[in-house]
């Protein structure tokens, strides 16, 4: 099959098209033939080796796993001996073992749900990491509730664009913060209230929220703890390492004292009824994938390139199976 390799950390330059030999699902897994896969900031980190920490789990010195790529969707072609729910010729979309930049990936069955028959698979493949993240931090970490005013810094990315759509799911009111060119975007997505960080610091104003989900994290945690409202959550999902260890060392500590809560999302993975709810949500409408541009396989280079100038609007799909063919 082919596949986009690379031998060593460096920029978009050192991925490669190969033809390498297809996987075979373990007794858990499922062998899904990828029609689209997408772009995440993990992909960006670990191509780049600008992690030290994923640069330990991959190799400090040249990756040991070689296929990038977290997010795929397909039809499964063969199935583990474990798995029961699941059948060859489901269309499915899930978070592979970082080999989705290929013709064919195995997925864990607890990562894992069925696709819709109303979306595409080019719009399911941009649903599982970053839809997950947002669902998982909004749902589990940040206890949201109808009715709480919830503020979403970095609301014009990947997870951000989710987070939006899925507070307004739960019946929050919803603030997104983006720059000035994505202020529309973020407005139709259906965020009531939208910041424009070039022009207004959110953490200074007289608003105070229940809820901050934070993506950018480019502030100092005293800042967004003075924009909590009594009794309000921070979790910091993305953005700075500086930003994100002070939510995960820090936010604790700070916790102790008060009724306000800090925190990180930290490393977590949603699980079967974590993509029951997006599949549901995307099947209702209640949530679409905002993409921003669509890349063939052989030019996923080129869409790691324009990933890191830092421009996308919502995510990057890799076309894998053009949709009018199987």
């Amino acid at each position: 099959m082919k596949a986009i390799v690379y031998e060593k950390y460096g920029p978009p330059d050192v991925l490669q098209l190969r033809e390498v030999e297809k996987p075979t699902p373990s007794e858990d897994e499922v062998l899904v033939k990828v029609h689209a896969a997408s772009v995440n900031y993990i992909d960006w980190q670990v191509l780049t080796g600008e992690s030290l920490l994923l640069r330990v789990l991959n190799g400090l010195l040249k990756p040991k796993h070689k296929i990038l790529g977290d997010d795929v969707a397909g039809r499964i072609e063969a199935v583990g001996t474990n798995v029961k729910q699941f059948q060859p010729g489901d269309e499915v979309f899930g978070i592979s073992d970082s080999d989705g930049f290929a013709e064919y990936s195995c997925v864990n069955r607890e990562y894992l749900g069925l696709k819709p028959a109303n979306i595409s698979f080019e719009e399911a493949a941009a649903v599982p990491y970053t839809a997950s993240t947002a669902l998982l931090g909004l749902r589990a970490n940040g206890q949201i509730q109808p009715g709480q005013k919830v503020l979403i810094n970095g609301a014009s990315g990947g997870v951000g664009t989710f987070a939006v759509q899925i507070a307004k799911s739960f019946g929050a009111e919803v603030t997104g913060v983006c720059s000035t060119n994505k202020v529309d975007l973020v407005r139709s997505i259906g965020a009531d209230h939208v910041v424009d960080y070039t022009q207004e610091d959110f953490t200074k104003g007289e608003q105070r929220y229940d809820l901050i989900f934070d993506v950018a994290a480019y502030r100092s945690i005293f800042d967004y703890r003075r924009a909590l409202a009594p009794e309000g959550i921070y979790i910091c999902a993305g953005g700075s390492m500086s930003g994100f260890f002070q939510a995960m060392l820090l936010g604790p500590l700070i916790s102790m004292s008060g009724s306000k809560k800090l925190g990180s999302l930290g490393w977590v993975k949603p699980g079967q009824e974590d993509f029951a709810v997006l599949s549901e949500l995307l099947e209702k409408g209640k949530i679409v994938a905002v993409i921003d541009k669509r890349f063939p396989l052989r030019e996923v280079p080129e869409a790691l390139r324009y990933y890191g100038s830092g421009h996308a609007r919502g995510k990057i799909v890799i076309t894998v199976i053009p949709e009018d063919k199987t």
